[in-house]
């Protein structure tokens, strides 16, 4: 029996999957769990829709992203840091502390999605990425001054 996964289950199918399995297996356990249903023509359309509507979600959200990535690699972020004897910093600039900056430009970004290239210990020009959505990656600038 073709059965359509509409839930992911570990081992079998993962959601949106169609798969042929024996009917008992499907009748008695797939189905009547509510992890699959009967891969008919209806419920074949069903789920080629919402393949579709999926696939436009997704282009939309990159659409977006990649407005976002254009606007961030226009900012420069400017921090203002305590130095000591031949400008050497104290401390660095924490990933908390970009991700403020960032909120109060008016940008919505995770501490998760922001990946400093390499620590922000020293006077000068720094790049940061920015995970904006899958592969959409925006580099800011940011500067740390006395």
């Amino acid at each position: 029996m073709q059965v359509i996964f509409i839930k992911d289950l570990k081992g079998q199918g993962k959601k949106g999957e169609i798969k042929n399995v024996k009917d008992g297996y499907a009748e008695n356990f797939l189905i009547k769990k509510g992890y699959a249903v009967v891969a008919n023509e209806k419920n074949k359309s069903k789920l080629k829709e919402e393949q579709k509507k999926k696939q436009k979600e997704t282009l939309l959200k990159k659409e977006q992203a990649e407005v976002i990535k254009k606007q961030l690699e226009q900012e420069l972020f400017t921090f203002s840091v305590k130095t000591g004897q031949g400008d050497k910093v104290f401390g660095s600039i924490s990933i908390k502390q970009i991700k403020e900056a960032l909120m109060k430009k008016g940008y919505s970004i995770e501490k998760t999605q922001i990946k400093p290239l390499t620590p922000l210990s020293s006077l000068g020009f720094h790049d940061v990425e920015i995970l904006l959505y899958q592969e959409v990656k925006a580099k800011i600038k940011v500067h740390l001054v006395k």
